[in-house]
């Protein structure tokens, strides 16, 4: 089902698309809304919803996200569609995050029946060859014509599923792309109702592990003692690791026993983890690792935060890691 949207919720978090110089370089800067209301007025040929404007605070660079921006960030929308009566959001957001921050959402706002379209820029609105405005009205555009519910990511011209994609590129028109991460997960239904998203959620602390040669139970170590509840550890290939070194096997355990959900993610950029093809994979599995299946690190890093922050019980969450919740695994 698509929703035409009529009534449009802009949420500006800062990022590029409206920073203005200072001594210190770019910034974010306010009063986006009525550079926005500009250019729009200046083109009548273009019909897009009714739109109104509210500008987060503070905004930032989307370097500076974080976990509990996100939080704000649902519960703004949360506002807009519930409270407001906005019946589509679009989120204008950094693009260095940006699909963190979609992914993020899209776990967080599970059950939401109204379109999220998070869009942003390479280049400030106004600056010579900037993508802003074809960026913004064109999402706008797509909100009229009508958008399926749930979080969607736009770019120049192109719809992207968030929690199937990343910034692959930091310079052109085309920073994002979908990657060919391979499916299968399971779904099943009906999910949890701590996961709805008019469920309160709490702040989470999860972490991403990336392996690489060399690596050993001091980093392992380090993670679990920082007080984190969730890990993605980002293996080699299909989901291997250094199976010969029982200290590294023996971290992971403990913090398997301590309660601490790690899930495994691929860091190649086609595929997907298989831990039980290979040994080294299987002794993963065998110190409680989950598979993140075709998950991105963004998917996988959200859906953490999201599960975790819903008052799920352990083995619960452990469950839904390894099931499909909006097209992560799918």
């Amino acid at each position: 089902m698509h929703c035409e949207a009529r009534n449009v919720m802009v949420l500006y978090t800062g990022g590029t698309i409206g920073m203005q110089a200072t001594a210190n370089g770019l910034a974010p800067a306010s009063g986006f809304d009525v550079r926005m209301a500009e250019q729009l007025a200046a083109q009548p040929e273009l019909v897009v919803p009714q739109w109104r404007f509210r500008e987060m605070s503070p905004l930032i660079d989307s370097a500076n996200m974080t976990p509990s921006y996100w939080l704000r960030l649902r519960e703004a929308v949360v506002e807009a569609v519930d409270v407001d009566g906005c019946d589509a959001v679009l989120v204008l957001h950094g693009t260095d995050t940006l699909a963190y921050s979609a992914a993020a959402l899209s776990f967080q706002l599970l059950g939401l029946d109204a379109p999220v379209v998070f869009t942003g820029s390479m280049l400030p609105a106004g600056a010579p060859g900037s993508d802003a405005w074809e960026n913004v009205n064109c999402a706008l555009l797509a909100l009229g014509k009508g958008l399926a519910p749930g979080v969607h990511l736009y770019f120049h011209g192109e719809l992207l599923a968030p929690t199937r994609c990343a910034k692959i590129r930091s310079f052109g028109r085309h920073p994002f792309a979908a990657l060919n991460r391979s499916h299968g997960g399971e779904s099943a239904d009906p999910r949890p109702a701590q996961l709805h998203y008019r469920q309160p959620k709490t702040l989470a602390s999860v972490a991403v592990l990336p392996l690489f040669p060399g690596i050993g139970a001091a980093q392992v170590d380090a993670m679990v003692e920082s007080g984190i509840q969730g890990l993605v550890l980002e293996c080699f290939g299909s989901g291997t690791g250094p199976g010969n070194d029982a200290q590294f096997l023996a971290s992971l355990d403990r913090a398997y026993r301590r309660g601490i959900c790690v899930v495994a993610i691929t860091q190649c950029h086609e595929g997907g983890v298989e831990l039980d093809v290979y040994e080294a994979g299987s002794l993963l599995r065998g110190v409680g690792v989950l598979s993140g299946g075709g998950m991105t690190r963004e998917a996988a890093l959200g859906k953490l935060h999201a599960l975790l922050g819903s008052g799920l019980d352990t083995e619960q969450v452990r469950q839904w890691v390894e099931r499909d919740l909006c097209g992560e695994l799918r």
